[in-house]
């Protein structure tokens, strides 16, 4: 059969190559009177207009059908009927005679790189135009030649729906008859004539791994019961607060009697439960934004608007969120916009070309990870990654995000040699546009939802992170506090009789805390890769051991900053985590084990009962050296206060296992000081050698520069914290002079 000579854009068509399928498919008019009809129609065998029940006819050699006739004889939206190769019989609306959907205002934000919830006009949004229900597909891709969008509905056959361009490079198409729980990709041709297949990079749910085809949500109806703790969250003091974050991975944090991933419901019942027990306030998860490969932990992100179809649906993950905040626990996401991986069927090289990474590898490829780098610069890019950070705050209600490697983002030359990067137009390190972004990042994320946190995982000393942009800051709320970890193990991993000569080690961090609002931070990195868990850190026997390691956690919850311990570390997990593996719980069957967890459960409530430990956190007003030079006895004396009430607490630390009876120390205020907290007692597993519980009475004797002095006893590699109770002593206090110094 001899093929008709098509017009050029009937043969674009044909050929799929077709920008503007409109221009020929739909109702078209001929003159006044007259209009045609036209539907490319890859698998039917016969096609009709239902109303009318009007023919079409094949142009011959081809998959398109036309209709010439009166224009009042078909409506200007109107159904095809038509019979497919199996003679199925298919009845709908013609998707293209449908107007344009996207508004031209907001193609304009996006394309300014001001349209911050452009999740709300680009991906696949259930849509009604005049009752007729269906889906709007719409996708960035200004380098591509064709867009179609494909899935089961149309045999995966990129014929068959192809797009319009818009401005800037978005394309659009409404299909009438599409429900949720559609499967679906973007067809992509790019100007070299190669054919991608792509997940869309808006999309809300994907396919469980490793299948990576997007799927279509509804429209968010979920019946949210957290109104008490949003309205609360927006005037939350949280820099004279306690936070004391939980870091979790839910993959291996518990699972289910077979192996089996737990869904988001019960991972949430069972973590607040956790949680609460143990005196945490926030629950931090590392990324659950879609993923393909389960040993990337979520870093390597897919799927940037979607809870990671592993632990369930989205409204799963809403439900877990709800049922937080119901319990007064709040949700921090990790975040990951510093990188992306290479997989084919996600954003590298998405139209054909690097579009949301830089071309040249030298700006846009992070060789240690095999990740490519955003390319902040481009305005579309940036839109992408705010309106991600929004769509997690607003959509889930989220408290928080964590934003991953920052100082990848800050440094053009970050782990790099000379000659593989490009310095900045002033011949500079620093990366002038991934500072601009951040900066837009926080600015807008706290305009737009008040009372969120944003942290930065940040290891350098760039200066002003927690300041804010007007003053020349990024703008983020917190900043790991990556110097004082770094510092604090490395000094725990020396052998007690070493750490005499290693005592700036620990003192360091108080010369530069109050310079940014910081997180003591010990997270899952610092147990991985080699690196022993924590309790394999520490030297010494298996009573040093686990002595050391209430003594550091002791350390943290008494030093300025807010708090993150990872899942696992709380109970002293002996071996280094393994996300493909249930954290070993069953040691909590074993008495130092269970001692350690409760202990971090009694420094929670001690850290949030006693105001001096917590109100402030960010400020020299909240702490105060008693003695920081006795590194011959390896021993750290310092005040917590609270400014505004006058409360303040003594906390005394020796990381020796030698006990020290009479040891003499400097106080503030005259009177009883009772032991409020000893690491080394017994309910937590140590040997017991605590302070006497009818408290201590200060000598009329002036010691450290300070006016009254105490004689404690300081436990074996163990702290004590004391609170002043009473300033005279009662007719039964008796004052007894130490036995030595």
């Amino acid at each position: 059969m001899s093929k008709t000579k098509l017009s050029t854009e009937l043969q674009s068509l044909v050929d799929v190559k077709c920008s503007d399928p409109f221009a020929v498919l739909g109702r078209h008019p001929k003159d006044d009177k007259q209009v045609v009809v036209r539907a490319f129609l890859p698998h039917a065998e016969t096609v009709a207009l239902a109303e009318g029940n009007l023919p079409l006819t094949r142009i011959e050699g081809t998959a398109l059908f036309e209709w010439h006739g009166l224009a009042s004889q078909v409506p200007p939206c109107y159904r095809l009927i038509w019979r497919d190769q199996d003679h199925y019989e298919h009845i709908g609306y013609d998707p293209y005679c449908y107007g344009p959907q996207l508004s031209d205002y907001d193609l304009h934000l996006f394309s300014e790189g001001k349209h911050w919830h452009a999740y709300r006009l680009l991906g696949a949004r259930v849509h009604e135009i005049e009752n007729v229900a269906g889906v709007l597909f719409s996708v960035w891709a200004p380098n591509a030649s064709r867009v179609s969008v494909v899935g089961d509905f149309n045999r995966w056959d990129g014929r068959c729906h192809q797009m319009r361009v818009r401005g800037n490079g978005v394309w659009e198409l409404f299909i009438p008859g599409l429900e949720p729980g559609l499967v679906y990709k973007y067809e992509i041709r790019a100007k070299n004539g190669d054919i991608l297949l792509k997940t869309d990079p808006y999309g809300r749910f994907y396919e469980v791994r490793p299948n990576t085809a997007s799927i279509v949500t509804a429209n968010d109806n979920f019946n949210w019961h957290d109104q008490k703790w949003l309205k609360q969250r927006e005037k939350f003091d949280w820099q004279h607060k306690p936070i004391s974050i939980y870091e979790v991975h839910l993959g291996s944090w518990q699972r289910g009697s077979e192996g089996e991933l737990l869904n988001y419901r019960q991972l949430a019942v069972a973590l607040v439960e956790y949680a609460k027990t143990l005196g945490f306030t926030h629950l931090e998860l590392l990324p659950v934004t879609e993923h393909p490969y389960d040993k990337s932990w979520g870093y390597q992100t897919t799927g940037y608007y979607a809870p990671t179809s592993r632990f369930g649906s989205p409204e799963d993950f809403r439900w877990f969120v709800d049922y937080c905040h119901q319990h007064e626990i709040g949700v921090i996401l990790d975040w990951v916009p510093a990188h992306f991986p290479k997989d084919a069927h996600a954003l590298a090289w998405f139209d054909g070309t690097s579009l949301y990474e830089h071309e040249d590898p030298r700006l846009g490829e992070h060789r240690d990870w095999s990740t490519l780098i955003f390319n902040f610069g481009r305005y579309e890019v940036k839109n992408f990654l705010i309106s991600s950070a929004l769509f997690w705050l607003e959509e889930y209600h989220v408290d928080g995000l964590r934003v991953d490697a920052v100082a990848s983002m800050l440094y053009l030359d970050y782990s790099r040699e000379e000659g593989e990067w490009i310095p900045n137009k002033y011949g500079g390190r620093e990366n002038l546009e991934a500072i601009d972004f951040l900066r837009s990042l926080n600015e807008i994320t706290h305009q737009q939802v008040p009372g969120v946190l944003i942290m930065a995982e940040e290891s350098t000393a760039w200066p002003q992170v927690t300041k804010p942009p007007y003053v020349g800051g990024l703008g983020f709320d917190l900043k790991w506090n990556m110097g004082w970890m770094n510092d604090t193990l490395r000094y725990m991993e020396k052998e007690s009789i070493f750490r005499q000569y290693h005592q700036g080690e620990l003192t360091f961090s108080l010369i530069y805390a109050f310079t940014e609002n910081f997180l003591l931070p010990f997270s899952h990195d610092e147990v991985v890769h080699g690196k022993q868990s924590m309790l394999y850190k520490m030297p010494g026997d298996e009573w040093q051991r686990f002595a050391n390691l209430r003594l550091v956690y002791f350390y943290m919850f008494t030093h300025p900053g807010k708090k993150l311990l990872f899942m696992g570390c709380e109970f002293g997990q002996g071996r280094e985590w393994d996300s493909s593996q249930v954290l070993d719980w069953y040691v909590l069957a074993y008495p130092f084990h269970q001692g350690l967890q409760h202990l971090v459960k009694t420094l929670n409530h001690t850290y949030q009962k006693e105001t001096a430990l917590h109100a402030n956190d960010f400020t020299d007003a909240g702490f105060e050296w008693i003695d920081c030079h006795d590194a011959h006895n390896s021993v750290l004396i310092y005040i917590r206060k609270a400014a505004d009430t006058g409360e303040f607490l003594v906390v005394a630390l020796n990381f020796t296992p030698v006990p020290r009876e009479y040891y003499h120390i400097g106080v503030p205020a005259a009177g009883r000081y009772d032991e409020i907290l000893n690491s080394d007692a017994q309910e937590f597993g140590g040997s017991g050698v605590v302070n006497s519980p009818d408290g201590i009475w200060t000598q009329e004797q002036a010691w450290m520069n300070r006016p009254h002095s105490l004689y404690i006893t300081l436990p074996p590699l163990g702290g004590v914290v004391l609170k002043h109770s009473q300033t005279a002593p009662g007719p039964q206090a008796v004052l007894t002079p130490p036995k030595k110094n």
